[in-house]
């Protein structure tokens, strides 16, 4: 089967029983979101959206996660993972963001990764969720996914796989794509044991295939 042949069965699949497919990182505005985003990073999105609601309660917005303390920060979220990392990067984001944004998220995606705390993937969420531009951030489970089905061959990093998946997936699902994969990879396709025999895609699957 060729490349090409797997994203169109892939595309179709998922058109016809995903057509809607969202970020599981529960927010309000952009600032919320990029926090959750910085938050999820080796995390899990349920861990994050337990963690978030008492948060944003004592910092409704980013001028007053500007004028918060590190350790504040730090006690809220001291349950997900690296929370020192996290409240330091927070506490600095917010900061930036009042200084130099006057408090607005930027859409940009240079911008955004002048943002302490934030790469290129977070980055990358920012612009296809909050902005609804068509970006594909590559996360862990993009990443695997993308290669055990096939849609990407040989690709060593993020951006290389990126790159294979923006230029065979066209602008106006490329968003809606990424989430598909997430969400394939965090339900079906799991990492120590994919569930091939629940998975709709298998027929276009490289993975599947070699078993």
């Amino acid at each position: 089967m060729t490349t090409k042949e797997r994203y169109k069965g892939f595309i179709a699949w998922f058109s016809e029983h995903m057509p809607v497919a969202e970020s599981e990182l529960q927010y309000q505005t952009p600032f919320e979101l990029l926090v959750a985003v910085i938050l999820s990073a080796q995390c899990t999105d349920k861990r994050v959206n337990m963690t978030t609601p008492a948060l944003f309660a004592r910092f409704p917005d980013v001028f007053a996660m500007a004028e918060g303390t590190v350790e504040e920060i730090y006690d809220l979220i001291k349950s997900i993972s690296y929370p020192n990392n996290k409240s330091k990067h927070l506490s600095a984001m917010s900061k930036k963001l009042v200084e130099d944004f006057n408090g607005v998220v930027p859409d940009d995606m240079e911008l955004l990764q002048t943002l302490p705390g934030v790469g290129r993937k977070t980055a990358k969420v920012v612009e296809a969720v909050a902005f609804h531009r068509p970006a594909m951030p590559v996360d862990t489970h993009v990443f695997r996914v993308a290669d055990r089905i096939g849609l990407v061959t040989g690709a060593k990093t993020p951006l290389e796989t990126e790159k294979q998946l923006v230029k065979n997936i066209s602008p106006d699902i490329l968003s809606t794509a990424h989430h598909w994969l997430i969400l394939h990879g965090r339900y079906t396709c799991t990492a120590r044991k994919p569930k091939c025999e629940e998975c709709g895609i298998k027929a276009y699957c490289r993975y599947f295939e070699k078993k």
